[in-house]
């Protein structure tokens, strides 16, 4: 993208994490800024508490993205917060439905806002996982993500970070097909677990997209956040020490977490803001 003028982007960020600590939202905002800089734009950008605040933006913003965040994507059914929540993705759902709106509101969905729109389509099984899957792994890419823009420039399989204890199974394919929806990228293969593998991102839409791992945690950022001693010693009780090595080692390799980092939400903010340009 190169344009004479500066544009201005207004972008909604969609807290999702309940008030507590968090490095996916510096992550994203880092993101953001970054890509906003490369690309001469004037990015305005407004962020909301969902989960304790109750807050949701309204259509006004040209671009969406919905944190990760702790706890059960199931235990907040019928609450407050989620129904608003519900209430934002109906909204923008029937601004893209409108022919008469030329400009599209693309969203994307990170870990529990990607638990969350899976159940409000109701397209696919959101259940605890046996154990928790924490660290880096593998991501393997479907027939239907060759022409997933999203995904331009990585190598499949790809990395990325993923922590959780929920997971996306037992899709209802008569459903996604109606509604236009198609699963992009499954975990891991695990030939010695008797286990279905886990939906790792979906197509909802042509303007939703989501997947359950972090395409936004930095590699540099997220190292050092390992090596606090609170969080070293956390993860090794937890997990193990090799795991602790593992992730380290991993972050940074330049071709694993540092290469998604720089490619899914600056190939999706790519994609958007080109949608605009054309309207």
């Amino acid at each position: 993208m190169d344009w004479n003028e500066k544009r201005i982007i207004r972008i909604a960020i969609l807290d999702m994490n309940e008030g507590k600590e968090n490095q996916g939202m510096r992550c994203i905002r880092e993101i953001i800024n970054q890509w906003g800089e490369a690309n001469r734009l004037e990015i305005v950008l407004q962020e909301f508490e969902v989960r304790v605040k109750h807050q949701t933006p309204g259509t006004d913003f040209d671009i969406y993205i919905s944190s990760g965040g702790p706890g059960s994507p199931l235990e907040s059914e019928g609450s407050e917060w989620e129904n608003l929540y519900f209430e934002w993705i109906r909204n923008i759902e029937n601004w893209n439905n409108n022919p008469y709106n030329y400009t599209k509101k693309h969203s994307f969905f990170i870990c529990h806002s990607y638990q969350l729109i899976t159940r409000f389509f109701n397209i696919a099984n959101v259940c605890k996982r046996n154990k928790n899957s924490f660290g880096v792994f593998p991501m393997h890419l479907m027939d239907d993500a060759s022409e997933e823009f999203v995904f331009d420039g990585l190598k499949n399989p790809f990395y990325a970070v993923d922590s959780r204890d929920f997971q996306v199974i037992e899709p209802d394919y008569k459903k996604m097909e109606e509604m236009g929806a198609k699963i992009l990228a499954l975990e891991k293969e695990r030939p010695h677990v008797p286990l279905e593998r886990a939906i790792m991102a979906i197509r909802f839409n042509d303007y939703f997209i989501g997947t359950q791992f972090h395409p936004e945690a930095d590699a540099i950022g997220m190292s050092m956040y390992l090596q606090r001693e609170d969080k070293k010693k956390g993860i090794i009780e937890n997990f193990g020490e090799h795991k602790w090595s593992s992730m380290l080692e991993q972050l940074n390799d330049p071709d694993k977490i540092l290469f998604t980092y720089q490619h899914i939400l600056p190939n999706f903010l790519n994609h958007a803001v080109d949608n605009l340009v054309a309207a």
